[in-house]
């Protein structure tokens, strides 16, 4: 084989090194060997359990109408506005500028606000034409909801600035190569937050873990709403108690990895 590489003027020794190049890059990276994994199982776990729920309940559909949908939208604002956050701080990784910023006068805390308020600019501009979609194609109106819709986006947003906080701060310890975080680890929440099926759905002992999270009381709450029409403020104060323990946790986590990375240099050597 290595005589015919010869003979076509290619290097089995190049294409070699290569290949160990890359997988050097591969196993220094935790991120990139997790995502290997991590697309196929939350993928079974996800849809397992929403088959599980469908299964169990013949006339879901019939009492139910729209609440996929509702689930849909909410769990977009979730996604969307941890997004919006985190392409921000990504941005500024990009332009190798973070540096910069971090020797100006700029204080982390004005930084992060001003992130969150791009995450929110970012999030309208995506989330009002999709609900405009919701009404003009299925008839749902998640205006609607009214006052609960004000509860279900501030429980939500407050998380995903949680977790966009702790995945910059992932991203600013570990470099680029940490990026991947910013699409995956909200996804990790999708089985969990019980998006698309009520807790009792899960085992016993994975309900208590779903139950520490706070977008799962506002999924628990929307379906109360559009089945029961009863609106959980029960269920909304809960989470906006885990909310403020989560944003406070995620600040200072982001603070700690920011000095970690002033240590070691990290906010000038922003590669992977």
């Amino acid at each position: 084989m290595s005589e015919r590489l010869v003979e076509t003027g290619l290097s089995a020794r190049r294409i070699g090194a290569m290949i160990l190049r890359y997988w050097y890059l591969l196993t220094s990276s935790w991120p990139r060997l997790l995502e290997l994994i991590y697309w196929p199982a939350l993928q079974l776990v996800t849809w397992g359990f929403l088959q599980t729920y469908i299964s169990q309940n013949a006339g879901f559909f019939a009492r139910a109408g729209g609440t996929f949908i509702g689930a849909v939208i909410l769990w977009d604002i979730l996604f969307r506005g941890q997004l919006g956050f985190s392409i921000s701080f990504l941005e500024e990784m990009w332009a190798r500028n973070l540096g910069n910023l971090m020797m100006s006068p700029l204080k982390p805390i004005e930084f992060l606000l001003s992130l969150m308020v791009m995450s929110v600019v970012r999030l309208a501009i995506g989330i009002i034409p999709v609900t405009g979609l919701a009404i003009a194609f299925f008839g749902f109106n998640l205006y609607g909801f009214g006052l609960a819709l004000a509860a279900f986006f501030c429980n939500l947003i407050l998380t995903s600035w949680a977790v966009g906080i702790v995945v910059s701060g992932l991203v600013l310890r570990n470099g680029l190569g940490a990026e991947s975080l910013a699409w995956t680890l909200m996804f990790l929440l999708l089985p969990l937050a019980c998006v698309y099926y009520p807790v009792s759905v899960l085992p016993g002992w994975l309900q208590a873990v779903a139950w520490l999270l706070p977008p799962t009381y506002v999924f628990e709450g929307m379906r109360a709403l559009m089945i029961d029409h009863a609106m959980r403020l029960d269920l909304m104060g809960q989470a906006l108690a885990l909310n403020a323990v989560l944003f406070v946790g995620a600040v200072a986590i982001f603070l700690r990895l920011l000095r970690d990375a002033r240590r070691l240099g990290a906010l000038i050597q922003t590669g992977e």
